[in-house]
């Protein structure tokens, strides 16, 4: 079973649902994630909920950085979801595209 995001006008994801495996074809021969986009009217990406900070869980290949949550950026440039800052001083980690919190004083 695999896992797809759809994004808002601002690429925030608004709904997280369980779809169908890549691997499966719909009627039209179409990507899952290209026909839940079409069917709902928003942008949707599969994501996978077994990465996390770039990396799998379960060893196997990380997909997205993250696994997309309710309120998680689409960065499209990175091809990653981002969870939302946690407060103004935390700085991104680029390669597991995860807040870092700052250093305590």
């Amino acid at each position: 079973m695999a896992h797809y995001a759809f994004l808002d006008s601002e690429n925030v994801v608004a709904q997280v649902i369980t779809g169908r495996d890549e691997g499966e074809n719909n009627w039209s021969g179409e990507q899952w994630e290209v026909h839940y986009a079409e069917t709902s009217g928003r942008p949707c990406k599969r994501t996978s909920y077994n990465t996390r900070g770039g990396q799998h869980t379960l060893g196997g290949v990380q997909f997205r950085k993250n696994y997309a949550g309710i309120g998680y950026t689409y960065d499209a440039a990175r091809d990653a979801f981002i969870p939302p800052q946690p407060g103004p001083d935390w700085t991104l980690d680029e390669d597991a595209c995860l807040w870092v919190a700052p250093p305590e004083e």
